[in-house]
């Protein structure tokens, strides 16, 4: 074979190597993999599990999902997203902000628990895959730039303290029914509280805190989450904290309650027809557009029934808050101790068996009035299905999933910047090269393939790839063992899970977003830029206020910054140069430096383009009229890194009036990219190539030979250099060559 045909046959198998590795990154991990290895991917699994498992049910809960869901969504995901990710030790699951995004997006959509909520959490995980994977195939990851670090900060912040108060009902023992606004749910769990507080379920949250603080303190390799779980359920079986009993409607005979019950099913079951004829409704409008259009009577016809829809759900939803606020006030003893009926409780009357009274336990779907349940004691997880969820195709609803994608878009852009900085932060440590746009094609096929094992959106959790990290996990093999742990812990160990307390699990996410707070993210934004502490603490304060309604806060924050970033476009910096006795080129009215009379330097700091020509022909025109003996302008443009067809009409326009007033313009540190567009648009021949200049002192050396010297100004203090001040002149020797400290600073 010729030495051209081995290097053609090379570069095939070299092509066909990587195109392998693309299609199948883990693949990267077993050259080299060793035992030892194993051993630290094993241990590293075992440990993030051991945190996952009780945080995943935690999380499923804030997402308004039953507890198991969470389980689902440890399953899958994280293997999948370890497979095809980019770092080796993310930990992908259940998060604590996707989570409660995935409740606000569903909440206006099904009622929280329901089976068609249920159904479009998982059509949700489906949404935010997608978009994700092809952001990824795409190579389009810069979009998380719209994100900016300081709305990220106040919207994580807000996010935190929305998250832990809203497992204040759980932490208490009480239920109430969520309000129009967070802040206003949460006076209703405080009046509930004030009222009607369990003690041993506030008791066993206490518990919980003092382990897993204790324990965190004591060593960090510790599973105190694990062990707060354990203590406490077991202490949950041991006294009988969870006292439920089933009754039929019947058995209850008080006057006006089974009125109550049923006038709260009608409700529902209303609600359901209405929202499923609503979602009938626009799609019918989505097909129908492309026959009658838009703006026909037809489709206003059909948006003007789907108002109607939208208002009579919201009439009905605040009713059956009001029949749910009253039936929760029911308390319930028997007639007698060896009787089965039982009658509205008097005031401080008790069950004369239990010692206490019963109350009614109405969540948000409708009560089986053969099957009531009496609560007599704390809430626990109770029964979690054993097994493995069913591997199942998604129902597709196109409509819907339309509706969802503003929403998916959110939180697809939150959870990878979640993502992809908790991997950057770990890959700074151990040295590894990550590629965000293949994270963000692992990120999407987990919530894809999670959806067909019935999992909610998931994202990496910091916490967890902390533990993950701080256990020595060498490759991404460490979180299919965690995998492996769930998936035994779904077929063999779900009903010691049955005894946890609710409260436990409210503890457990409250304690894992304590270290979503981060205050001096404010601080350090204001000291950067105050625009962006404005703006970091805006998207807090308004998130805080929309909330659950987050997206608002978000929308804001980011608008607010795009705002920002076209003013500062808009009015970039520009300054007058003047020369130093130490040969440098600084802005003249901050270091109070003499300007020539004759030559004028001007530093334009910004590519210069539509938003900001203006601003520059005024700044240009202004000193013009300020130095009536200008007989030369240099434009400084080493920050100019693009210029558009506005930019370039521009300068063609200065130059044509600054030689009408025989005033020449000259050009220092251009690049490339901007000197070709002058080539191509034949503006650098009408400028003249002798108008160029690769430095400033190039520039100002060739041009006062020519401006300066014929005019007789030699002591010219663009080369020269001379302070106003010599007090300023002090502070700038300091400045270069080392500053006391205590030594004032220049004029800003």
């Amino acid at each position: 074979m010729s030495p051209t045909g081995a290097r053609k046959e090379s570069n095939s198998k070299s092509g066909r190597r990587f195109s392998v590795l693309n299609l199948l990154p883990f693949l990267r991990w077993i050259k080299g993999y060793t035992v030892g290895k194993l051993r630290l991917d094993f241990i590293s699994g075992l440990t993030v599990a051991l945190v996952l498992i009780p945080q995943s049910m935690a999380y499923a809960q804030l997402a308004d999902l039953p507890a198991y869901y969470g389980l689902y969504a440890a399953f899958l995901p994280p293997i999948i997203a370890a497979l095809w990710g980019s770092s080796n030790q993310l930990a992908t699951g259940p998060v604590a902000i996707v989570s409660l995004m995935t409740s606000t997006a569903l909440a206006p959509m099904a009622t929280a628990g329901s089976e068609s909520f249920i159904a479009y959490a998982i059509l949700l995980a489906v949404t935010v895959g997608l978009f994700q994977f092809f952001l990824g195939v795409f190579r389009l990851g810069m979009v998380v730039n719209f994100l900016s670090h300081p709305v990220v900060n106040g919207f994580t912040n807000a996010a935190a303290i929305i998250i832990a108060t809203s497992q204040l009902s759980k932490l208490f023992g009480v239920n109430v029914d969520k309000a129009e606004h967070h802040y206003e749910t949460i006076y209703r769990v405080v009046i509930a509280a004030f009222h009607h507080t369990h003690w041993p379920t506030l008791g066993l949250a206490v518990l919980a805190f003092a382990i897993m603080i204790i324990l965190r303190q004591v060593d960090r390799r510790i599973p105190n989450v694990l062990i707060a779980v354990v203590v406490t359920t077991v202490i949950s079986w041991a006294i009988g904290f969870e006292q439920n009993i089933h009754i039929r409607e019947s058995a209850i005979v008080s006057e006006g309650v089974h009125e109550q019950l049923d006038e709260y099913n009608s409700t529902l079951n209303q609600i359901d027809s209405l929202m499923a004829a609503r979602i009938a409704i626009s799609s019918q409008i989505r097909a129908d557009e492309s026959t009658y259009g838009k703006n026909s009577e037809e489709i206003i016809e059909l948006e003007s029934q789907r108002a109607k829809y939208d208002v009579k759900v919201n009439r009905l939803r605040e009713l059956a808050s009001e029949h749910r606020a009253e039936i929760r006030e029911y308390r319930l003893v028997r007639t007698a101790p060896d009787a089965e009926t039982f009658i509205r409780a008097e005031t401080r009357q008790k069950d004369p068996v239990s010692g206490h009274h019963w109350k009614l336990r109405v969540g948000n779907r409708q009560l089986d009035v053969e099957d009531l349940t009496l609560v007599g004691g704390g809430d626990v997880v109770g029964v979690i299905p054993r097994g493995l969820p069913s591997i199942t195709l998604p129902k597709f609803d196109w409509v819907v999933m339309l509706q969802l994608l503003p929403m998916a878009i959110v939180i697809s852009l939150l959870g990878f910047m979640e993502a992809i900085s908790i991997a950057k932060a770990m890959a700074a440590r151990t040295g590894q090269r990550l590629d965000p746009n293949q994270e963000l094609i692992g990120q999407g096929l987990a919530n894809m393939v999670g959806a067909f094992s019935l999992s909610y959106p998931v994202s990496g959790s910091f916490s967890r790839s902390a533990v993950n990290l701080q256990a020595g996990a060498a490759t991404g093999f460490s979180s299919a063992f965690s995998s492996l742990v769930v998936m035994v812990t779904l077929l063999f160990f779900t009903p010691l899970l049955y005894h946890l307390p609710q409260s436990v699990l409210a503890a457990i996410i409250m304690m894992a977003v304590i270290g979503l707070v981060n205050v001096s993210g404010f601080i350090h934004a204001w000291k950067a830029q105050r625009f962006d502490g404005v703006i970091s603490i805006i998207t807090f304060v308004l998130t805080l206020l929309f909330a659950p309604h987050l997206d608002k806060g978000i929308i804001v924050g980011v608008l607010l910054s795009l705002v920002l970033y076209l003013l500062r476009n808009m009015k970039p910096s520009i300054a007058m140069l003047s020369r130093t006795a130490d040969g440098h080129y600084r802005n003249a009215d901050r270091w109070d430096l003499h300007l020539c009379k004759h030559v004028a330097v001007v530093r334009f700091n910004n590519s210069l383009i539509f938003a900001n020509v203006n601003y520059l022909e005024d700044k240009v025109l202004d000193v013009v009229m300020k130095m009536p003996h200008l007989k030369h302008i240099i434009i400084v443009g080493n920050g100019m890194n693009e210029l558009d067809a506005s930019g370039e009409v521009t300068i063609s326009k200065l130059v044509t009036q600054l030689r009408e007033k025989k005033i020449e313009i000259s050009f220092s540190g251009l690049n490339d990219h901007v000197m070709d567009v002058l080539k191509r648009t034949h503006l650098f021949e009408k400028i003249g190539k002798e108008h160029f200049y690769l430095s400033i002192g190039q520039a100002v050396e060739t041009i006062h030979k020519g401006t300066c010297i014929a005019t007789g100004a030699m002591d010219c203090p663009l080369v020269i250099g001379s302070f106003k001040t010599f007090e300023i002149a002090e502070e700038f020797k300091h400045e270069v060559h080392g500053s006391p400290q205590g030594m004032k600073q220049p004029k800003k």
